[in-house]
Order: C-alpha cells, then sequence, then structure tokens
C-alpha cells in the first residue's frame, strides 16, 4: 500500500427536504450568497425559491446567476467572476450537477483572484492559493463534484476541456435530497450512474498494488451502483435505490477509493477529448471508449482485471483472463442495458481519420503527456484505441 494523505472536509447534509434548511448550513459560511445554476430546471422546479426563501430567513443575501451548461465553458465562468465581484459575494453556491457544481467552484476562485485570468489559474500557469466558500445543492448523481477536488471547464475558443485538482476545489457543505433525482430523464440518471463507475473504476485497475480495504470498498461502491443503478434506470421514483445512487456519487468521487493507490482517468483523458469536440455527455464519452481502452490495457493489470470480475460481476472463469474478458463484456453489456452508448458512433458522430488524430493530440496534449499507469499510451496508442473503439 502506497503512503497516502486522506482529505475530506465537506459537510454533507442528506436526506429528504433537505434544501429547505440551507439557510442555516450556508451561513455559517458567509453572508452573500452567489448562486449557479443552469438553464432554469431549478426555476421551475420550485427548488430554487426554496433554497433563496430558506437563506434570506437565515440573513444570507443572495444573488442569482443561471445559464450553466452541461459542459460548463470558460466563457460563462468569467462572467460570473465579473457579476459575483460587483455582488461583492463570499460564497458561491452551485444548485444542480456538476456542471452547476465546477461552474460555481471555477467562479469562486477567479472572484477570489478578480487580477488573474481564470484560465491561468484553470492550466495553473498561476498558482492558486486562495478561493472563496463553495457550496453545492445537489440534483443529479453522477459527477461527485460536491465532495471532489476536481473541476473542469471547456475553453471553446481554444477546443480544449482541461480540469484542475486542488484542496480549494472541496465543497464546504453539500445539501443532498436524493428525491431531487427523481424528475430527471433517464439518460440524465444512466450517464450518471456510468459516471460513478468510471471515478471508482478509474482508481481501480492499477496494476501491482495491494489495498485489500480499499478494494472492498471500491468492489461493493460498484455493486452497489450496478444494482441500484439499474433501478433507477427503470423506475427513477425509486426513493431508496436513488438515495443509493446519490451517496456512491459522493463516495466514488472524494478519492476514498484510491487511498493506498492513487488514481489513473486515462478514460477521462479519452471522454473529455470527444466531449469538447463534439459536446457529447460526459457519462456518454466515458462509456463510448472504456471497452476498447480496457480491451487495450487488460493483459497489463491482468490480476486487477480478474478479481473485478469476480468481486464485482460474479464470475466463476478459473483462468485470469477469460474472467477478465468476461468482466470487460459484462461491463459494456450493462452499459447498454442502460441506454450508453458502447462506441464512438453510437455517441451521434462519425469522425475522419484527420479527426481522430486530433482527438488523439488533444488527449496527450499534443503527444507530450503520456496516459495510464497500466502501460503509457502515447498519441499513437490512443489513436488506436479511439479507432477500435469507433
Amino acid at each position: 500500500m502506497d503512503n497516502f494523505t486522506y482529505y475530506a472536509p465537506t459537510e454533507v447534509v442528506f436526506g429528504k427536504g433537505v434544501e429547505n434548511n440551507i439557510g442555516y448550513t450556508a451561513s455559517k459560511y458567509g453572508k452573500k450568497a452567489f448562486l449557479v445554476f443552469g438553464k432554469g430546471s431549478v426555476v421551475r422546479s420550485g427548488l430554487l425559491g426554496r433554497v433563496e426563501d430558506s437563506l434570506a430567513a437565515a440573513g444570507v443575501e443572495y444573488m442569482e446567476f443561471g445559464g450553466a451548461k452541461p459542459n460548463p465553458t470558460l466563457e460563462h465562468a468569467e462572467d460570473g467572476v465579473r457579476e459575483a465581484v460587483h455582488f461583492g459575494a463570499d460564497m458561491i453556491i452551485g444548485i444542480g450537477g456538476g456542471s452547476a457544481i465546477d461552474t460555481a467552484k471555477a467562479i469562486a476562485h477567479g472572484a477570489a483572484n478578480p487580477d488573474e485570468k481564470l484560465w491561468d489559474i484553470w492550466v495553473k500557469r498561476v498558482q492558486l492559493t486562495k478561493s472563496l466558500p463553495v457550496g453545492a445543492v445537489l440534483t443529479i448523481a453522477a459527477a461527485g463534484s460536491e465532495m471532489s477536488d476536481s473541476a473542469v471547464l471547456t475553453n471553446e475558443e481554444l477546443g480544449k476541456k482541461a480540469g484542475i485538482n486542488t484542496e480549494f476545489n472541496r465543497c464546504r457543505f453539500a445539501i443532498v435530497n436524493p428525491e431531487l433525482g427523481t424528475t430527471l430523464p433517464k439518460n440524465q440518471i444512466a450517464a450518471g450512474v456510468t459516471d460513478i463507475m468510471m471515478h471508482t473504476m478509474e482508481r481501480y485497475f492499477i496494476p501491482d498494488s495491494h489495498c485489500d480495504m480499499t478494494d472492498e470498498i471500491a468492489e461493493g461502491l460498484l455493486r452497489t451502483v450496478i444494482k441500484n443503478g439499474a433501478k433507477v434506470v427503470e423506475d427513477p421514483s425509486d426513493y431508496d435505490a436513488m438515495s443509493e445512487v446519490f451517496w456512491a456519487s459522493s463516495l466514488s468521487h472524494n478519492n476514498l477509493t484510491e487511498c493506498g493507490r492513487g488514481k489513473d482517468f486515462s478514460v477521462h483523458k479519452l471522454g473529455h477529448a470527444l466531449s469538447a469536440k463534439y459536446d457529447a455527455t460526459h457519462g456518454a464519452s466515458l462509456a463510448a471508449v472504456w471497452g476498447a481502452w480496457a480491451k487495450d490495457l487488460y493483459k497489463g493489470a491482468l490480476p486487477r482485471f480478474a478479481r473485478f470480475a469476480r468481486s464485482v460481476w460474479g464470475v466463476t472463469e478459473e483462468n485470469d483472463e477469460a474472467a477478465a474478458l468476461a468482466g470487460i463484456e459484462k461491463t459494456v453489456s450493462f452499459f447498454k442495458s442502460i441506454g450508453m452508448p458502447v462506441s464512438v458512433r453510437e455517441l451521434g458522430v462519425d469522425p475522419s481519420d484527420e479527426d481522430i488524430k486530433e482527438l488523439s493530440l488533444d488527449a496527450t496534449m499534443k503527444d507530450t503527456v503520456k496516459l495510464s499507469r497500466i502501460r503509457p499510451l502515447s498519441a499513437a496508442d490512443v489513436e488506436k484505441i479511439y479507432r477500435d473503439a469507433l
């Protein structure tokens, strides 16, 4: 087991109706809240009104900032920074899923450092040394942004999607009511289930690691998401199943399942390039390439893939390679069963040869970064995976 530091400071308030008391929690972190949300579903559902009523009752001023996109953009976040600074915000609250929460994190970093360009902060040309407190009101189980140290933005001018990992990304509090996920479209729920699994698997397939406790947590989380994820895609009103998926979302991306081994996230690099170019749903872009990625790399982490197949999927094959391949097939079949694309073309796109080369260079930062801890992947290796995923 490798050395590690585990830090997960988010105050999680979980259960039915907890958004109605957000004012009490938020008032511990600030008095002027900048509310970040998407295109209006939180308004139409009455959620925004309930949040604002509770904030007002607790003496917290607020300002609305809507328009967060499914793949949050730098330009929109920069607009938010200007408005948050003008308002004098001392706290940013994201209301929605990972897109709203990641946008809130970006605005918090920019508003705390108004003299710096946000993209310079994002790509670490400028060191981030301070930020504003961020809170979250979660409406979809997917990104895990409510407890993670990460956030992602797309620079549309450059056509580049990039993430930043920093302890300043940790939400101070997260309001988590699984009831808020029961009205979502099934394809959004399915994409969220996929993202939760990916966050766990990106930390699981690390060769030559020995972390029994971490393995047990990860495998239990995956079994729970597979079981309950299928239920909520079929029946979003199943509160008990939705509760399991919401809690798994938070645990999958708060670094718990990487303790003692770290993480990889090479599949995310491939998916980010796809979603930046084609504006594909994040979870869908991951499902589209995972099978090809796994079949290309499984031999380099054969014991891990075999254990995954047996512990998560109940595969009984005694031969490790046969078990590993069966586990890969079962995973791909599960994605397909919940309506996720399992190839790039199923995303509704048909990349040309030039497009695939461009995607490969984007995923590897123009072939300057080798992906994967299983086997270093160059741009040429990534190009092959994209082609296999077509």
